[in-house]
């Protein structure tokens, strides 16, 4: 996620350099075919770009408004995680606790319970991280999971989806064993069932992309655009004198439109681990920090700062 106000325009550039070089060149073979060889049939009236552009901005306006909403829906859906991982936490630790004064209570387990089902959750959000951004250094559960854990969960194809599984099978072994009791496993369950869905909302942006025939347009109707720029401009700065403005101009102008269509295009898919998307390493690092603190954990692991402007 980006953090800073202000960008390295080297980085803007990347992005919509081709459109800047297609309008440059075209301008100027434009700009020498009209001005310097005298061929005045290539101007066409303004009107036609004014239209391209109305289609364009209208795509344009579609496509950057939706793709903005995929990745505020998917900073919400994390929100919750956050929230629900905190809640899950505090359950499992008020819970185990409440039964201190039954005749079968062990401290011990009960201590080793709450460290292995809110260290699951850690576990399950990272895994949920590398999941959703299709990495594959699973060594960052281990320290949250036993070795027969870890060996048990390594080759599974979904390892978040099979961490609540888990989890689960703990809940209902610790009501076998005592460590919980009454109805502690229905309100741990509904929060277990409410990361499940956030997982499950998680797995719906990224498996399904926006409508390509959006994408395909905006970036057709662009070019169409950007190519009759120079057209148009070219008869109107001619009688002003400033024919060779028409370079510079057309330049600015794909800057401008092209910076949008780039803008509405990087925001589609916000688990891609790039700049711009949902900083889910800093919010896993959160939760972690949160739920260990639960545990009165002393050593916590350092809070993430942002990096050159950008939050990962």
């Amino acid at each position: 996620m980006i953090v800073k106000k202000n960008f390295n325009p080297l980085k803007i550039l990347a992005y919509i350099w081709q459109a800047m070089l297609f309008s440059g060149v075209l301008s100027t073979a434009i700009f020498v075919v009209y001005d310097v060889l005298g061929f005045k049939v290539v101007a066409v009236p303004f009107t036609i770009v004014g239209v391209l552009g109305t289609a364009l901005a209208i795509f344009l306006g579609f496509r950057n408004s939706s793709s903005y909403g995929r990745w505020w829906e998917a900073r919400q859906i994390w929100g919750n995680i956050v929230n629900s991982s905190r809640i899950f936490a505090r359950l499992v630790f008020t819970f185990t606790d409440s039964h201190q004064h039954q005749e079968n209570y062990q401290k011990e387990r009960s201590e080793a319970f709450k460290q292995s089902l809110i260290y699951k959750q850690i576990a399950w959000v990272h895994a949920l991280r590398l999941h959703l951004r299709q990495q594959n250094n699973w060594e960052v559960l281990k320290p949250f999971l036993s070795n027969e854990e870890f060996a048990e969960i390594k080759h599974r194809q979904n390892k978040p989806n099979y961490l609540q599984k888990m989890m689960g099978q703990q809940i209902y072994e610790a009501m076998g064993n005592g460590t919980l009791g009454g109805f502690d496993s229905f309100q741990m369950e509904g929060q277990l069932a409410a990361l499940a869905n956030y997982q499950g909302a998680c797995e719906r942006i990224k498996n399904t992309p926006m409508p390509r025939q959006y994408h395909f347009f905006t970036r057709v109707f662009l070019y169409v655009f950007l190519l009759f720029i120079p057209f148009g401009l070219m008869a109107p700065l001619a009688k002003m004198g400033i024919a060779f403005m028409v370079i510079p101009v057309t330049i600015i102008i794909a800057f401008v439109f092209a910076a949008i269509e780039r803008t509405g295009a990087v925001n589609e898919d916000p688990f891609e681990n790039r700049i711009q998307d949902v900083p889910l390493t800093a919010l896993c690092n959160t939760i972690e920090i949160d739920l260990r603190e639960t545990l009165n954990e002393a050593k916590l692991p350092q809070k993430l700062e942002p990096e050159q402007g950008y939050l990962f």
